[in-house]
């Protein structure tokens, strides 16, 4: 069955643009028009992916995925923010609110297309790199439950659950993801674009700060003490590095 593509934004021409792009490409498109019904609409539709406008009436963006984020049925549902050209504090706060991914607007179909598709993908598979990684650390998987141990942290990769220090976590797809790259790399210094190109997509168009907002989420629920870190380490001027 095709995927489900929830598309938020106030604007009906470029709404209806998107929608024409996305069933062009074999997706099912349901979409909303403000804040209040987008919540409704992810709710009763349950869509693989939203795309989500932060400028909506009534209701920002921000606020309908801070709300999404809360709720157990959307906690992991792949977010894609709308924002204005040059509004680096709009993504930031996206980011930091639950996104997953930004666009900005302007926009072409291929770039959007892209977008979507990396997070659908990763949201239901481990990447081509991850798999040949799991590969050559082969000792640090435990068959039949796939399970990567380091330190305190226990990350189930076929059920996608982390636990840490005993405590059951929950991370959203990327988080998930560029944690268990970084674990299966661990002692490894590695560089943002690096990041970006393994576990957002050779296909991603982004900047360092996605990663370092990830990096900082991911802080705040693994460390004992996220301002001195002692897991996710800081390589200055290069990256980071999962230590233990």
């Amino acid at each position: 069955m095709a995927r489900k593509i929830l598309v938020v934004d106030d604007e009906a021409l470029l709404v209806e643009t998107i929608a024409y792009n996305l069933e062009q490409a074999g997706y099912r498109v349901v979409t909303a028009a403000d804040g209040k019904s987008a919540l409704e609409a992810a709710r009763t539709e349950a869509p693989d992916l939203i795309i989500l406008d932060i400028m909506l009436p009534e209701m920002d963006g921000l606020e309908v995925c801070r709300q999404l984020r809360r709720e157990s049925s959307t906690a992991t549902t792949p977010i894609v923010m709308l924002t204005a050209k040059g509004d680096e504090v709009d993504k930031v706060v996206g980011l930091e609110v639950g996104a997953d991914d930004y666009v900005t607007k302007p926009f072409g179909r291929r770039e959007l297309l892209a977008r979507v598709r990396a997070l659908l993908r990763r949201a239901d598979y481990p990447s081509p790199q991850e798999e040949a990684a799991a590969a050559d650390t082969a000792q640090e998987v435990r068959p039949p439950n796939r399970e990567l141990v380091a330190g305190p942290l226990r990350i189930d990769l076929a059920g996608r659950r982390v636990n840490c220090r005993g405590q059951d976590l929950e991370l959203q797809p990327k988080q998930f993801e560029l944690l268990t790259y970084l674990v299966r790399n661990r002692g490894t210094v590695l560089t943002r674009d690096q990041l970006l190109h393994n576990v957002w997509g050779y296909d991603y168009v982004g900047d360092t700060r996605t990663v370092d907002v990830h990096v900082r989420w991911l802080r705040e629920k693994l460390e004992e003490d996220p301002a001195n870190p002692r897991l996710i380490q800081t390589v200055r001027g290069v990256g980071y590095v999962y230590r233990w």
